[in-house]
């Protein structure tokens, strides 16, 4: 039996999501992408899509280590469970390179309550890197539909003595499953990062927001790192559940004027020291260049960070250890990172670059997970132009899968890995279906329950199956 027919029978007994008429459109050019090679793509897929190495790798870390923003005991913990892990999971290389916080962050308490004109008890959480209100905080509130109205207003005394509430919904722009609507997360995130500057040049003496997200859940999202302007101001910024935002817009609508008590306890504490850790499946044939695969292992400290990120820690360790499980390593390395300090400004992938900047031209392909542990439904490269039909050709093993292909070619890695890119650093990106992300990332609620496993090992598999070729095909993927 020959290598052809071994692939055809591989794709036809795959698992029950991949039909015959798939396989029949989706034969491999063998000019590009040899028959024995396909025929381990699609072996790998198979047992990546019936292995649950991935979730357990999610289970351990939200059980093991829990919440881990940077600059906390649970980052420290992270750090060593990461190497641990990386150990056990058979990585040739392991180690870590030194991430520097110039300063650490208590969230303390945060209480609110609406004095007038209907006294209510209200939910709200810190923003990231908020200073405290020195005791109760009563003012009045002043809403902005948009974070763009906050800015039309003049800057100087137009918000003395009041407290600025920005009351965009991301729910009234829900993003589509397919991950396309992300805009209105980024919308939102304006003013949850820059609206305690702009709000404190115009007076106020706080800022509230809705939650970022997409739920109706009386809890807050938090987020954000240290976003103030020398020169500025400092004062509190929280994030209100939606419901209690919708609660504040309602007596807003009667006309009458509501005023907010708020009391936060958050406070900075002096210089951090966190790390980025690292392993690296070794090549057979060319060691010193590698295939770059990323994911960030801090998280917000209200929740486990499932979801963000978890999934991502979970599917490219998975990744890189099913590959190196073959019986063959591929002919380049396979270097997996997890950054630290995404969630409160880059610090991770800022140190990351800064050391390797001299070597970009060694990773020769890159991706990042950063948006959950959804099936992924799109694949969209961003590499030279005489790669491109490999791409083409790598897509036609995980579309089976139920991947399609964007043939845009403009694509960047997500999150942290998006510096690489920018520095020259082709990349692949599958969006994933959402899972509703937009509902519990940054919340209490982004724990493991939330994980699907079987949508974890259709991730894990795509990601498997793409940077398995990568890793052995002869392809320079900036040419």
């Amino acid at each position: 039996m020959n290598l052809k027919t071994i692939v055809a029978l591989l794709v036809l007994t795959a698992a029950p999501a991949i039909a015959q008429d798939e396989a029949n459109e989706n034969t491999i050019d063998p000019s590009i992408i040899p028959a024995d090679i396909a025929a381990k793509a699609v072996a790998l897929r198979e047992r990546a899509l019936n292995d649950n190495l991935s979730v357990d790798i999610v289970e351990s870390v939200t059980t093991e280590v829990g919440s881990r923003r940077m600059g906390t005991a649970g980052d420290q913990r992270v750090i060593a469970w990461a190497q641990a892990k990386f150990e056990e999971l058979g990585f040739d290389r392991v180690w870590t390179e030194p991430v520097e916080l110039d300063r650490g962050w208590i969230r303390g308490e945060a209480t609110a309550e609406i004095l007038e004109p209907y006294p209510h008890n209200i939910v709200m959480t810190a923003l990231g890197y908020s200073v405290g209100t020195d005791g109760d905080l009563v003012a009045e509130v002043v809403e902005f539909p948009t974070y763009d109205d906050l800015l039309a207003m003049p800057e100087g005394d137009s918000l003395k003595g009041k407290i600025a509430f920005v009351s965009y919904s991301m729910a009234d722009y829900v993003p589509p499953e397919d991950g396309s609507g992300l805009g209105a997360y980024g919308e939102g995130t304006r003013a949850r990062g820059k609206g305690r500057v702009e709000a404190a040049k115009r007076g106020a003496e706080a800022i509230v927001i809705r939650s970022v997200g997409i739920d109706d859940n009386r809890n807050g999202h938090t987020g954000s790192g240290y976003n103030y302007e020398e020169g500025v101001r400092l004062i509190p910024t929280a994030a209100l559940s939606a419901p209690d935002a919708i609660l504040i817009q309602n007596m807003l609508n009667r006309g009458k004027p509501v005023v907010l008590k708020m009391n936060l306890t958050s406070e900075f504490t002096g210089p951090q020291m966190s790390a980025n850790i690292i392993g690296e499946i070794t090549g057979r044939e060319d060691p010193d260049r590698f295939v770059f695969l990323g994911a960030h292992v801090d998280s917000w400290d209200e929740g486990t960070g499932a979801l963000d990120d978890g999934a991502g820690i979970g599917s490219m360790m998975a990744t890189a250890a099913l590959i190196g499980q073959m019986e063959q390593r591929p002919r380049r390395s396979i270097r997996v990172i997890l950054f630290s300090g995404e969630e409160i400004g880059f610090y991770g992938v800022y140190a990351y670059m800064k050391k390797h900047a001299d070597n970009i031209d060694y990773h020769l392909l890159g991706a990042e997970v950063d948006t959950g542990g959804g099936r992924a439904n799109t694949l969209t490269s961003g590499v030279g132009p005489n790669s491109l039909a490999v791409v083409r050709e790598m897509h036609k093993l995980v579309a089976p899968l139920g991947i399609e292909f964007n043939d845009a070619n403009d694509a960047q890695a997500q999150s942290d890995m998006s510096e690489a890119s920018k520095a020259g650093m082709p990349a692949l990106d599958l969006r994933q279906d959402l899972n509703g992300y937009f509902m519990y990332h940054h919340t209490p609620n982004d724990t493991f329950d939330k994980i699907i496993p079987e949508d974890m090992r259709y991730l894990t598999a795509a990601y498997a199956t793409l940077f398995y070729l990568a890793a052995e095909l002869d392809v320079e993927f900036r040419d």
